[in-house]
């Protein structure tokens, strides 16, 4: 994979990113405080989730 590519993947990262503070900067708040109140253990799932989710669509 080219430096450009990995440019362009964080980039399309940060665009998604930006999004929900941008549109619904009051819902966003809300979900930034309820994941701060999660164990440890909840947010290292949440994060495996993702990450094995990110992995299978870039298999697709």
């Amino acid at each position: 994979m080219a430096f450009e590519d990995w440019l362009r993947a964080i980039g399309l990262v940060l665009i998604l990113e930006g999004l929900m503070p941008l549109l619904a900067p009051a819902r966003w708040r809300e979900v930034f405080l309820q994941v701060a109140r999660l164990r440890d253990g909840q947010i290292r799932f949440v994060g495996f989730g993702s990450a094995l989710i990110g992995a299978a669509l870039l298999l697709i």
